[in-house]
């Protein structure tokens, strides 16, 4: 059981937690608490002032809107299926069996079983040596930041096998100021136009090599040395799908980053202004498994 007091007006609170796991206080200027079936949700976080000389990026306040109709939710993620692109060489992938019927039974339940990396999901830093934390272990308050989306499709359209440079970022920052610690950065390609068409999702040419965008390993350089929380993406992979050794997930996922990949509706996304929530199952001992993700965002202006 766990106790919170705080605001969502944004002012400045402490914050107590009392639980099993002990109690402690947090100080931030903004404090919200969301518990509901198996899930509990922490955000004590304020997107503004993270990095000297970063401009000011806004804070979740927006979460009092919510309820209300005040503020806009982005739903990031797809419906799992057992017809989702899956990655090569995966024949078994989602399976749900019904349990019991209201007709028989008087309710309703089902079993599933699936991949973990299938459909949108994170990559948790076990999942590749020598990262050690798995997908529960991962400290909450890194599943939430700012948004920093970039917007490659217009490159990616051009060239598939397009990968994010340092120059980009340094573009985005020129816009924006420097991206601050704890942001979760968003590479937006445009590959979800070809979702949920496996073939031309994957991309594959006639001797089995994929061929979809993806990061760098020089810009993966840059946003660890901003000391973001994770990198998103909106194909199956953070690396590009020519990649022969995953060279982005070696050096991230070691660096404590996570991953969010097959992420949907990126083109409802600004260039910044929006608040990740990515809500992972807790899955003990995972390399990564199914997560929900959200952004939020303020309201459109009225006409």
């Amino acid at each position: 059981m766990f106790v919170a007091g705080g605001t969502l007006d944004g002012g400045l609170r402490g914050v107590q937690l009392h639980g099993a796991c002990g109690e402690g206080v947090l100080m931030r200027r903004s404090g919200w608490m969301w518990i509901g079936g198996a899930a509990v949700l922490l955000l004590f976080a304020a997107a503004s002032g993270s990095i000297t000389k970063s401009k000011a990026l806004p804070r979740p306040d927006l979460l009092a809107g919510v309820s209300t109709g005040d503020a806009r939710v982005v739903d990031l993620t797809y419906a799992i299926n057992s017809h989702l692109p899956a990655w090569p060489g995966d024949k078994r992938v989602f399976e749900a069996q019904v349990n019991a019927t209201p007709a028989k039974d008087g309710y309703f339940t089902r079993s599933f079983w699936m991949l973990e990396h299938y459909g949108t999901h994170m990559d948790a830093p076990a999942h590749f040596p020598p990262g050690k934390i798995t997908l529960d272990q991962i400290p909450v308050r890194r599943f939430f930041g700012p948004a920093v989306l970039i917007d490659v499709s217009a490159e990616s359209k051009m060239n598939p096998d397009y990968r994010l440079t340092p120059a980009r970022i340094t573009q985005w920052e020129n816009r924006h100021g420097v991206i601050p610690a704890g942001a979760i950065v968003i590479l937006r390609t445009g590959w979800a136009a070809r979702w949920p068409d496996q073939a031309r999702y994957r991309n594959m040419d006639g001797s089995g090599v994929m061929h979809f965008p993806g990061y760098s390993v020089e810009s993966a350089k840059l946003l660890i040395a901003r000391s973001v929380s994770g990198l998103g993406i909106d194909t199956l992979s953070i690396d590009y799908g020519a990649s022969r050794d995953f060279e982005v997930h070696r050096l991230t996922l070691p660096a404590n980053l996570y991953h969010l990949e097959n992420l949907a509706n990126l083109d409802q996304l600004p260039e910044r202004g929006a608040f990740i929530i990515a809500a992972p199952i807790k899955l003990e001992g995972g390399s990564g498994g199914p997560c929900r993700v959200f952004a939020l965002m303020p309201p459109r202006a009225s006409n």
